[in-house]
């Protein structure tokens, strides 16, 4: 765990008190600070006390003695509306900080130098943000990875001088860490997400953009240049001096990485060089994975790392899980789990890997829905519709895609199987890949890939994706 000393003797106050908050309450303890910590959950609340955080009802509290508000990143810091504890502490002029804005503090005091690498995006962060920690950690480095992906980023090892810190953050992280400034930061691509938090994607973007613009003088940005959106703060970013490199996998760029096929390629003033084969990587099909690959090996070569190294650590990535994973294969139908696609985006990257898809999609719909993915439906042999999204979706698949409502992913499953089984197609995909978020029917995208693990694992017959 990392101790928060920058708090020392200072009474702070943390609300939220899930994972991440336990774990930042904790360190801000161990760090010396007066911590009283609250959540609107009387379980949470009795948790923490159980675990020897102190607690106290911030409505009665006297504001003026805290010297910080904690929050934790799913707590409303702005849209729709700020939460009753982010008004208390703002009317009472109190910064509000979040868990990776600790860090960032506490390496300002430990260790400055110390190599941090941060990831955000709509899309990719996860396997981006684990592919770099790869990269790093097959080439000898002692590579921490946390944040948004899963681990508590204070409950990692400090900061010291070699120890790289990979760390994913999503906009809520970012929106409560202001002095942000990671040596390397990445931002892979940017689409409509989270506008219910956001508000518009103006502001999304913007929030977005800081984790790039906070790199220091001899830092480094890497940007995905694809979208209209990152290709503006890429050249916002080189007018204000930033060290900027360009990620593209739809052209050729005169400074930067782009991807050529499979290969990866650097270029720059001195000419153009192949960096990276990723044919034959598994784990990293698809145009998408080749936008990820190529973050990360800039990353990487910012970290210092030889393109030989990076090679090998390419091709030794075992990949996610929920993230296209290949759970198995019953004959010749190939079952895949991308159970993180929660949003049409990301389900894009899927279905743009495979020719005979059975499709399972539905949940809880985000905006705009699957009109977007227009364009693969003659991929899609036929759709199981699950969730709150299944009569939007049908009707969006209308005539154009032979589609049956389920309802329950078990249902759907059971009659993807059947009628791929029933294919003539040389390889026919059963894909999860919902398109939609999960908290109509599971806790979140975790749960959902972990019950369709289950149910193929369940099927008699199914063989390992690799055997």
């Amino acid at each position: 765990m990392i101790s928060i000393t920058t708090f020392a003797g200072q009474k702070v106050a943390v609300f939220g008190l899930g994972g991440s908050g336990l774990v930042s309450a904790s360190a801000l303890l161990a760090g010396g600070a007066d911590v009283v910590g609250a959540d609107d959950d009387a379980q949470s609340m009795t948790r923490a006390n159980a675990a020897g955080i102190p607690t106290a009802d911030l409505k009665t509290a006297d504001w003026s003695k805290f010297a910080a508000l904690v929050l934790a990143p799913g707590v409303p810091l702005t849209h729709p509306s700020p939460h009753w504890v982010v008004q208390r502490a703002r009317q009472a002029g109190v910064q509000v900080l979040g868990d990776i804005e600790l860090f960032c503090r506490e390496r300002a005091t430990l260790a400055p130098g110390a190599p941090f690498v941060a990831i955000t995006g709509t899309n990719g962060k996860s396997t981006t943000t684990a592919l770099v920690a790869h990269l790093a950690a097959s080439a000898g480095m002692d590579a921490q990875i946390g944040g948004n992906i899963g681990t508590a980023i204070l409950s990692l090892e400090p900061p010291r001088p070699g120890r790289v810190h990979v760390i994913e953050c999503s906009s809520y992280q970012i929106d409560l860490a202001p002095s942000l400034d990671p040596s390397i930061g990445i931002l892979i691509n940017l689409s409509e997400d989270h506008l219910d938090r956001h508000g518009t994607m103006e502001h999304y973007a913007a929030v977005k953009e800081r984790l790039v613009a906070g790199t220091p003088g001899d830092g480094t940005a890497i940007v995905g240049v694809d979208d209209d959106w990152c290709s503006a703060i890429a050249a916002r970013l080189a007018l204000a001096g930033k060290h900027v490199v360009r990620i593209s996998v739809q052209r050729k760029l005169s400074d930067g990485i782009y991807a050529e096929e499979r290969r990866l390629i650097r270029a720059n003033q001195a000419g153009t060089n192949a960096i990276a084969d990723l044919a034959g990587i598994g784990s990293l099909r698809g145009l998408h994975n080749a936008q990820n690959a190529a973050c990360a090996t800039a990353a990487a070569l910012a970290l210092g790392l030889a393109p030989a190294a990076i090679q090998a650590g390419l091709r030794s990535f075992p990949g996610l899980v929920h993230r296209m994973e290949e759970l198995g294969r019953l004959g010749k139908i190939l079952l895949v789990n991308d159970s993180k696609a929660t949003n049409a985006d990301s389900a894009a990257q899927a279905l743009a890997c495979f020719a005979d898809i059975f499709w399972i999609a539905g949940g809880k719909p985000k905006t705009g829905g699957i009109e977007s993915l227009r364009k693969f439906f003659p991929r899609i042999r036929k759709a199981y519709l699950i969730g709150e999204a299944a009569e939007e979706f049908a009707a969006t698949l209308g005539g154009e895609v032979p589609h049956e409502i389920d309802g329950t992913l078990d249902k759907a499953l059971a009659a993807a199987m059947r009628d791929a089984g029933d294919s003539v197609a040389p390889e026919p995909v059963v894909l999860l890949s919902p398109a939609c978020a999960s908290f109509d029917q599971y806790r979140n995208f975790e749960v959902r890939g972990d019950a369709f693990r289950g149910l193929v694992r369940a099927l008699p017959g199914v063989t390992s994706a690799n055997s």
